[in-house]
């Protein structure tokens, strides 16, 4: 057997043994020169990112084409999304000295200058997918503007390609600090209930509450959260306590 077919039949083995991998999912792998390409569609980011960490752990594969998409909670036109992704990016008091352009048919239209902009977030969608460029003051706010992107419900992927300048280290403080700040801005979320840690870029939520859709929406927040790559979601659906520690 090749190289290309031994690489994808490992490939497509260790998507099957992914306890969130829906087996009927039909995905297009490709692999070649060491590039292994993943397109197709999954529900929800956390098994897009599982199989991506999969797909990558395979010792043949030196990088992934990442052409997974996942399946919107309501399907959306480009233009709604992105101003949908503006208007969030727009009302985030946390962003308010960020200036926001929005790409529209190749044309860069100027949404919000402040005179001092402290940064700049650049907005554009393509067949669902948001594209955020520019240049941030911190990973703090980088990644708060990738969250509020993915909330979007039309939202099939988001690309974070902001820069940090200066560049900050990353740390697992600064991951437990962002999906902390997800979990607070997030209405349906009580973060109070629920505990956040990190180590070596791995994320455990633990605590309880009332619902599991709730311990559901908290997971997906950490998710959505740029560099999170595993989460592991301990918390138990029960009696809300009466008070939280995070």
């Amino acid at each position: 057997m090749a190289l290309r077919e031994r690489v994808l039949a490992d490939v497509r083995a260790a998507f099957q043994s992914e306890p969130r991998f829906e087996p009927r999912a039909h995905l297009e792998l490709d692999f070649s020169d060491g590039t292994l390409t993943i397109e197709g569609e999954v529900p929800n980011v956390a098994v897009k990112k599982l199989l991506l960490e999969r797909g990558a752990a395979h010792p043949a594969v030196v990088g992934i084409v990442d052409r997974l998409r996942v399946a919107p909670a309501q399907r959306m036109g480009d233009g709604q999304i992105r101003d949908l992704v503006r208007d969030a990016l727009l009302e985030e008091g946390a962003l308010a000295e960020m200036a926001i352009h929005a790409v529209v048919k190749g044309e860069t239209l100027i949404v919000r200058e402040p005179p001092a902009a402290r940064g700049t977030i650049s907005i554009e969608v393509d067949d669902g997918v948001v594209t955020l460029d520019g240049v941030l003051p911190s990973l703090a706010h980088k990644r708060l503007a990738g969250v509020l992107a993915w909330w979007v419900p039309g939202s099939r992927d988001v690309i974070n390609g902001l820069d940090v300048s200066p560049p900050e280290e990353d740390t697992d403080e600064e991951i437990t600090d962002a999906v902390r700040m997800a979990l607070e801005k997030d209405p349906f979320v009580d973060a109070t209930q629920i505990r956040v840690s990190t180590r070596d870029g791995v994320v455990t939520l633990t605590g309880m509450v009332p619902k599991a859709a709730e311990r559901e929406m908290a997971e997906f927040d950490a998710w959505y959260v740029f560099a999170v790559d595993k989460v592991e979601n301990q918390v138990v659906v029960g009696p809300a306590e009466a008070t939280g520690q995070r």
